[in-house]
C-alpha cells in the first residue's frame, strides 16, 4: 500500500471563533475510489464550559447542521452521531458535546466519479466545501457558522486524522439485535431492551431518545425515574415530557454506559429502533386568553396544521360548530375594528356625510349598503390575495400591503389629499375637469362605496380582539371558508353604518344640518393630517429618514399642485405646469429614497447590549434563552400597527410593568414586522395569527400564554405572577 499521504488543509478548512475550533477534516484508508471507504467530518473543539448539540438537543438548543458541495458522482450519508452527554441546565437538561468531537460523515464515491486531471505540479485531488452551523452554549447560547473547503488527494491514503476518526466510531452506538419495546401507560414511559452485552449487565445506563421534546429530559435516574435489570433485559421507567409535541409509533432510542464504566476497545452505547405501544396522553396547548376554550381548540389544531411540513395535506373543511364559533368571534372582531384608532379618520368622514344626508331615510339607506359594499369588497379582495399569496409560497400576513414603501407613500399622499379638501383649501369641483364632476353627481353612491374601500385599506393594520384569532383561524382553511371569515370581519366593520341608515331612531341622533358643518369639516382635516404624520414616520422607520424627507418633499409638492389647479384664467395654466414640472423633477431625483428598504443594524449574536432592555427576536435567540432557563416575553409589533404603538407607549413602558419583568428575569425581545420578514410570519402562523400586535409569555416548562390585543397592565402582571 502508498505510504500514507499528508493532508494539508486549504485556506479555509479551519474556523475559529471566541467559543470553538471548528475544522473540516477526511480520512480515506484506501484512497478515493469507487466503493471504498472515505470519512469526512467536521471537528468542533470546544472552549471551556461551552457546548454545542446532539440530534435531539433536548430541552432546548439546536443540532449542528451540514450541507455539503461535492463533484458529480459524489454523495453523502447521515452524520454519525457519537454519543452525546446530559449537560443540566438549572431545571432543565440538554443533550451535547463538549471538549472535543467529531461529527464523521461517510462519502459515496461512484463509478460516475471522474477526478480532476487538469491540476497541474500536483496529484488530483478532490475539493470538498461545507457550510455549517451550529449553536454553542455556556449560560447564554451564540449561533455560529462557518464555509469551509478541503482538497482531498485522491491517489493513496490519508491517514492524518486516522485517531479522532477512529476515537468517533468507537463512540458509536451499536446496534441492538433485538428491536424491545416501548410502553405508553398514563404520564410514563415503560422502555424494554433485549440482548444488551454483558459488559452492560448490571451497569446504570443513561438513556437518551432521538426523537424531541417526549421524555422529560432533565428527570434524574432513580428519583424521578427508575431501571433495572433482568438478565440481559433492561426496563426503564420515565416521566412524558409536560408539553409532548409528538406522539410517534415509533421511536429511536440510545442506551450508553456511564463515562466511568466505559473500557478502551469496547462498544459503550447501543442503539434500537423501538415499537410504540399504548395511548398516548392529550399534548397541552397554549392558552389564548381572549377566545373560548372552544375556540381556542380550533386554533391549537389549526396551529399544528400550518406548521407540519409542506405537502402534509391540504386544508380540511371544520366542523360546523366550531366555524360558526370562528364566524362569531370574525363579527366581533370586525365590530370593535371601529374602536381601533386607524379607523378613526374614516369615522370622521362618516360622520360628516350622514350629518349631511340627516332627515333622508332613504339615502342613509343607500349610502350604508354602498358603504357595506365596498368593505366587504376589499375585505374580500384583501384576504384573497394574502390567501393566494400564501398558497404561492409567499410568507404574508394580514396588514400586508403597508410593508410596502410604495403603497406607504401612496396613501400619505391620499390623505394628504382629503386633508386638504376638508380644510377648504380646494373643492373637487373646481380642482377636477366637468366631465368628472358630473360623474360624481350622478352617482354618489361611489364616494360611499370608495370610502368603504378605503376604510378597510386604512384599518386593516390594526388588529382588534377576537380579530387576530380569527384570522389566524382562517390561514388553515379551505379557500371558500377563508373567504366567509373575511367576509364577517368585513360585516362587522360595516355594521354601525348600516344599522345608522336602517334604523330611523339611530338617524334621528344626529343633529340637523347647518353652517356648524363647516366648521366640523375644517376640523375633521387635522385627523387626516395626523393620519399623514404617522404615514410618514412608517415609511422612516422602512425607508430610513432620507425617505421619509422625500416623502415630505413631494407631499408638499402636491399641496402645491393641488393649489395652483384653484387658481383661475392663464396663471391657473402657468403656475400649474411649473409646478407639475417642479415635481416631476424633485421625484425622478429623491423618489428612489421612498421605496427603497434600509435594513435595521442586527446584532450578530443577537446578545444583550448592556443597559439596552429590549432586543430584536429570532428563533434562535428565543432559544439560546431557554437553554439558560429563562422566560420571554416576546411583542410581535410594526410601525403601522397604531394599536402596537399604543402599547408599547402605555402599558410595555408602566415602571411597575417594567419592575416586575426585572424581578422574574423575564427577557424582552421585540420582532419588527414593519418590513416582510418570513421568519416573524412563520412564528405569528405557528401561534394561529397572521396579524400583530400578538403578546406571547413563554417559560421552561410551560404552555406560552398568548395575551390580548389591548394590553393591559393588570393582564401583563397577572401573566407574570403566574410563572
Amino acid at each position: 500500500m502508498p505510504a500514507a499521504a499528508q493532508l494539508a488543509p486549504k485556506t479555509g478548512a479551519v474556523v475559529t471563533t471566541p467559543h470553538v475550533r471548528a475544522e473540516l477534516v477526511a480520512h480515506a484508508p484506501d484512497g478515493v475510489t469507487p466503493g471504498a471507504p472515505v470519512w469526512v467530518g467536521l471537528q468542533i473543539t470546544h472552549q471551556p464550559e461551552w457546548h454545542t448539540y446532539w440530534k435531539n438537543a433536548g430541552d432546548s438548543g439546536l443540532p449542528t447542521e451540514l450541507k455539503w458541495t461535492l463533484p458529480a458522482g459524489v454523495s453523502t450519508g447521515e452524520i454519525a452521531w457519537p454519543v452525546p452527554k446530559k449537560i443540566p441546565v438549572g431545571t432543565l437538561a440538554n443533550y451535547g458535546y463538549e471538549n472535543t468531537v467529531l461529527l464523521p460523515v461517510p462519502l459515496e464515491v461512484s463509478t460516475l466519479y471522474k477526478p480532476d486531471l487538469a491540476l497541474t505540479g500536483a496529484a488530483p485531488a478532490m475539493d470538498i466545501k461545507l457550510q455549517a452551523s451550529w449553536l454553542v452554549c455556556r449560560k447564554e447560547c451564540i449561533p455560529e457558522e462557518g464555509e469551509f473547503t478541503l482538497s482531498l488527494p485522491t491517489r493513496g491514503s490519508t491517514a492524518l486524522n486516522k485517531a479522532a476518526f477512529d476515537t468517533a466510531q468507537a463512540a458509536q452506538p451499536q446496534p441492538l439485535g433485538a428491536p424491545g419495546t416501548i410502553a405508553v401507560e398514563g404520564q410514563q414511559l415503560k422502555v424494554r431492551l433485549d440482548g444488551l452485552p454483558a459488559a452492560a449487565r448490571g451497569k446504570t445506563l443513561e438513556f437518551f431518545p432521538e426523537t424531541p421534546e417526549v421524555i422529560r429530559t432533565a428527570a434524574v435516574s432513580g428519583k424521578d425515574w427508575t431501571q433495572a435489570w433482568d438478565g440481559a433485559t433492561w426496563t426503564a421507567t420515565m416521566p412524558l415530557a409536560d408539553q409532548r409535541s409528538e406522539s410517534p409509533t415509533a421511536m429511536p432510542v440510545v442506551v450508553a454506559l456511564a463515562e466511568a464504566d466505559r473500557q478502551a476497545g469496547q462498544p459503550v452505547a447501543w442503539r434500537a429502533e423501538a415499537p410504540v405501544s399504548g395511548t398516548w396522553p392529550a399534548a397541552m396547548v397554549a392558552a389564548r386568553a381572549e377566545v373560548s376554550p372552544a375556540l381556542q381548540a380550533a386554533l391549537a389544531a389549526n396551529a399544528a396544521k400550518v406548521a407540519a411540513p409542506a405537502g402534509a395535506g391540504q386544508p380540511q373543511p371544520q366542523p360546523a360548530g366550531t366555524f360558526l364559533i370562528a364566524l362569531l368571534g370574525a363579527l366581533l372582531g370586525g365590530l370593535l375594528l371601529n374602536l381601533m384608532p386607524c379607523v378613526f379618520p374614516i369615522l370622521a368622514i362618516k360622520v360628516l356625510g350622514f350629518a349631511r344626508q340627516a332627515g333622508n331615510a332613504s339615502a342613509h339607506r343607500k349610502a350604508g349598503l354602498a358603504y357595506t359594499g365596498g368593505v366587504l369588497v376589499s375585505f374580500l379582495a384583501l384576504g384573497g390575495a394574502m390567501l393566494a399569496l400564501r398558497a404561492a409560497g409567499a410568507q404574508l400576513g394580514w396588514g400586508f400591503q403597508l410593508q410596502s414603501p410604495a403603497v406607504v407613500a401612496a396613501l400619505a399622499a391620499l390623505f394628504t389629499l382629503l386633508g386638504l379638501n376638508l380644510a377648504g383649501v380646494f373643492e373637487f369641483g373646481r380642482a377636477a375637469p366637468q366631465s368628472v364632476c358630473s360623474a360624481q353627481a350622478k352617482h354618489p353612491l361611489a364616494n360611499d362605496f370608495l370610502s368603504g374601500v378605503l376604510a378597510v385599506v386604512i384599518a386593516s393594520p390594526c388588529t382588534a380582539p377576537f380579530m387576530g384569532a380569527s384570522l389566524g383561524f382562517a390561514i388553515g382553511l379551505p379557500a371558500a371558508q377563508a373567504l366567509l371569515l373575511f367576509a364577517a370581519l368585513g360585516l362587522g366593520l360595516a355594521l354601525p353604518y348600516l344599522v345608522a341608515g336602517f334604523v330611523p331612531a339611530v338617524a334621528r341622533l344626529l343633529p340637523k344640518p347647518g353652517p356648524w358643518m363647516n366648521t366640523l369639516r375644517r376640523l375633521l382635516a387635522f385627523p387626516m393630517f395626523a393620519t399623514v404624520a404617522w404615514l410618514v414616520w412608517v415609511l422612516g422607520q422602512q425607508s430610513g429618514i432620507d425617505g421619509a424627507g422625500a416623502l415630505l418633499a413631494l407631499l408638499v409638492c402636491l399641496a402645491a399642485v393641488v393649489w395652483a389647479f384653484t387658481l383661475r384664467g392663464r396663471t391657473r395654466v402657468v403656475i400649474a405646469t411649473v409646478m407639475i414640472a417642479f415635481t416631476a423633477v424633485l421625484a425622478g431625483a429623491i423618489g428612489r429614497n421612498i421605496v427603497q428598504v434600509v435594513e435595521p443594524a442586527r446584532l450578530a449574536s443577537s446578545t444583550a447590549s448592556p443597559g439596552e432592555r429590549w432586543q430584536p427576536w429570532s428563533a434562535a435567540r428565543v432559544a439560546a434563552l431557554a437553554s439558560e432557563g429563562r422566560p420571554v416575553f416576546i411583542d410581535f409589533t410594526a410601525a403601522w400597527c397604531v394599536t402596537c404603538q399604543y402599547n408599547k407607549k402605555s402599558t410595555l413602558a408602566d415602571a411597575e410593568v417594567l419592575a416586575d419583568f426585572d424581578a422574574r428575569q423575564v427577557a424582552m425581545l421585540r420582532a419588527d414586522w414593519t418590513r416582510r420578514d418570513p421568519a416573524i410570519t412563520e412564528a405569528l402562523t405557528a401561534l394561529g395569527r397572521s396579524g400583530v400586535p400578538v403578546y406571547v409569555l413563554q417559560a421552561p416548562g410551560k404552555a406560552p400564554v398568548v395575551l390580548t390585543e389591548i394590553l393591559s397592565k393588570d393582564e401583563v402582571r397577572a401573566a407574570l405572577a403566574a410563572l
